[in-house]
C-alpha cells in the first residue's frame, strides 16, 4: 500500500472484494454513529473531509474507501491512465486502491437492467430488441486505481487550483457564482452589520425574491470571508426549506464541512474549523449517509461553478 497507517485496509481477495468494500463503508458510518460525541470520531470525520477536498468530484462512498485504504492519497488514476495520459508507471509491488466505478451499458427501458440481467428477470418488455436500447447506469463494479505516490515517471502537471488559492481572488469569484447557484448575495459593510457576532447569514426567500439571500460581513481577512460565503451558500442550497430548529442545528455541521472542503480545495487554511459531531448523536447510519452525501454533492456543485467561472 501507499500508506503505512495501521488503520489502512486492503481488498486483495477477488471473490469477497465487493462485499468487503460495502461492509467497510457501513462499518465506518456505524462507528461514527456510535462515537459522534467522541474526539476520535471528529478526527475521523475531518480526515474524510480532507480526502473529499482532494477528490471533490468523487462520491462520499469512494472517498471513504480511499480514506480507509490510503489516507495520504493526493491523486488517483487507473493503471493505463497513468501510462497513457501521464507517462508514469505503477511501481512494482504496489497494491491497488479499490473504488466503485459505474457500469454503463445498454439498459432495458422498463426494468433498467442490462440485457443479461433483463433476461433473468421477470420483466416482459419486448417492444424493441436489446441492441437498440439506450445506454445507462446499471450498477457499479470494483475498480483498481493507484495514487501518484505509487507511480514514477514524468513529473505531474501542476493542479489548476492554485490560481484561486488566495481569498483576495476567491471572494469576487464566489460572489459572481451566486447567480449560477441560484442565490442572491450581498457583502455588508461592518458598520452596517446588524447580525451581532455572526459572520454571515442565510435568509429564507422574500416575497419579491424567489432565491435564498446570503449576507456576509465585510472584513480584512478575505480567506475567512470566502469560507463564510461558501458556508452560507451551503445553507442556501441544502437547508432553505428546513424549518425544524433541531435539524437546522444539525445541518450547521454540514455547512461547516462544505466550507472546509471547498476552502481546502482552493488552497485556503481551514484548520480552524470545528466539527461538533455530538449534534448528530441521535442519527442512525441511514441519516448519516444522507448527510455525507449532501456534504459531498454540495461541495462538488460549488467547486464546479467556482472553477468554471
Amino acid at each position: 500500500m501507499a500508506t503505512t497507517s495501521d488503520s489502512s485496509v486492503s481488498f486483495d481477495q477477488t471473490d469477497t472484494r465487493s462485499d468487503e468494500m460495502n461492509s467497510t463503508i457501513e462499518q465506518w458510518i456505524d462507528d461514527l454513529v456510535v462515537g459522534v460525541d467522541d474526539a476520535q470520531a471528529s478526527a475521523e470525520f475531518q480526515e474524510w473531509l480532507d480526502i473529499q477536498s482532494r477528490f471533490h468530484d468523487y462520491s462520499y462512498r469512494n472517498t471513504l474507501l480511499i480514506k480507509q485504504q490510503c489516507p495520504e492519497a493526493s491523486r488517483v488514476a487507473g493503471y493505463r491512465t497513468w501510462q497513457e495520459e501521464f507517462d508514469r508507471h505503477v511501481k512494482e509491488g504496489e497494491s491497488a486502491i479499490w473504488i466503485w466505478a459505474p457500469i454503463i451499458t445498454k439498459q432495458c427501458p422498463e426494468c433498467e437492467n442490462s440485457p443479461s440481467y433483463h433476461e433473468d428477470s421477470d420483466c416482459e418488455y419486448d417492444e424493441t430488441p436489446s441492441e437498440d436500447w439506450s445506454k445507462g447506469l446499471v450498477g457499479f463494479k470494483p475498480t483498481a486505481v493507484f495514487d501518484a505516490s505509487q507511480t514514477e515517471g514524468e513529473p505531474l502537471p501542476e493542479l489548476e487550483t492554485e490560481a484561486t488559492g488566495d481569498g483576495e481572488g476567491l471572494v469576487p469569484v464566489l460572489t459572481a457564482a451566486a447567480d449560477d447557484l441560484g442565490v442572491s448575495v450581498e457583502i455588508v459593510d461592518a458598520a452596517e452589520w446588524d447580525h451581532g457576532d455572526a459572520k454571515g447569514i442565510c435568509k429564507h426567500q422574500k416575497p419579491d425574491n424567489d432565491r435564498p439571500v446570503v449576507e456576509a460581513k465585510a472584513r480584512e481577512n478575505q480567506a475567512d470571508l470566502a469560507v463564510t460565503l461558501v458556508h452560507e451558500y451551503a445553507h442556501a442550497l441544502l437547508h432553505d426549506d428546513v424549518d425544524d430548529a433541531t435539524e437546522r442545528a444539525k445541518r450547521e455541521v454540514e455547512a461547516e464541512a462544505v466550507g472546509y472542503i471547498v476552502g481546502r480545495y482552493c488552497g485556503l487554511d481551514t484548520s480552524g474549523s470545528a466539527f461538533y459531531l455530538a449534534a448528530w448523536q441521535d442519527d442512525d447510519s441511514v441519516v448519516l449517509q444522507e448527510r455525507l452525501s449532501r456534504i459531498s454533492s454540495c461541495a462538488q456543485d460549488i467547486i464546479g461553478v467556482v472553477t468554471e467561472g
